[in-house]
């Protein structure tokens, strides 16, 4: 079976243990309450969507799940409209099923792009600037390596926060679809870590990314240039343990 690479580092050792210790508490405290369940998914949308450079603020995020008017350009509207809906029917996916991502994708993407939930059949780059920093596999090779990469994050005996954020940091390398990659691959870590303990389909780990957006890139880019996702998973799970603290502490 295909394995990543990637260093099970002193700092990523500790900070899945704080984290786990620190989701457990939370859990048991139930202070994820039904209400901010709600006000945590629309933050979660309107972030991932502000990453990918939508210019709809939080409240025009709301105003546009709620179902209100809202004076922006129409695509912005229905990335944020498809981001709701795909989040809502998350937890039905099955994280490991390539045909479940595809749906996922097709939701996601709907409108948006010329063929939603199908892998692309072109060559892709990741543009930053002027400047190409990262060269996609081909698309030839798109269909096996999402194929390897889902069967080894089922298969694999790595912590759930460490097999999610290598997840994460793969899909990105990969970039099996034509667009949308950067809310799918946010949103699917999100759902193997719901599989796990249920809280993290309700933490908008995806604000913390937004706030740190610059240091998210250059974990991406120190894992390509390293050839290991070592960096990006330092990154993440420190990301995710500061969501958990910032509830813990309200």
């Amino acid at each position: 079976m295909w394995q990543p690479k990637y260093k099970n580092t002193d700092r990523i050792v500790n900070a899945a243990a704080k984290t786990e210790a620190l989701a457990d508490v939370l859990t048991i405290t139930s202070k994820i309450t039904p209400k901010l369940r709600r006000e945590n998914r629309i933050l979660s949308i309107a972030s991932s969507c502000a990453i990918e450079q939508n210019v709809l603020t939080l409240e025009q995020v709301k105003a546009v799940i709620d179902g209100k008017p809202v004076l922006a350009p129409p695509k912005d509207i229905r990335e944020v409209q498809n981001a709701f809906e795909a989040y809502e029917k998350m937890l039905a996916f099955n994280p490991y099923d390539i045909d479940d991502l595809e749906a996922a994708h097709r939701i996601m993407m709907k409108d948006l792009v010329g063929s939603p939930g199908n892998l692309r059949t072109g060559n892709i780059g990741v543009v930053r600037g002027d400047e190409v920093i990262h060269i996609a596999p081909k698309p030839d090779d798109v269909s096996g390596k999402l194929a390897d990469l889902l069967l080894w994050t089922k298969k694999t005996s790595a912590h759930p926060l460490i097999k999610s954020s290598v997840f994460h940091y793969e899909f990105e390398f990969i970039h099996p679809f034509a667009d949308g990659n950067g809310r799918m691959g946010r949103m699917w870590q999100t759902l193997i870590l719901a599989k796990w303990k249920k809280i993290f389909a309700w933490l908008p780990v995806e604000n913390i990314v937004k706030e740190h957006q610059a240091e998210y890139y250059k974990a991406i880019e120190d894992s390509n240039n390293a050839g290991s996702s070592t960096p990006f998973i330092e990154f993440m799970l420190e990301s995710i343990f500061e969501t958990l603290q910032y509830y813990n502490k309200t």
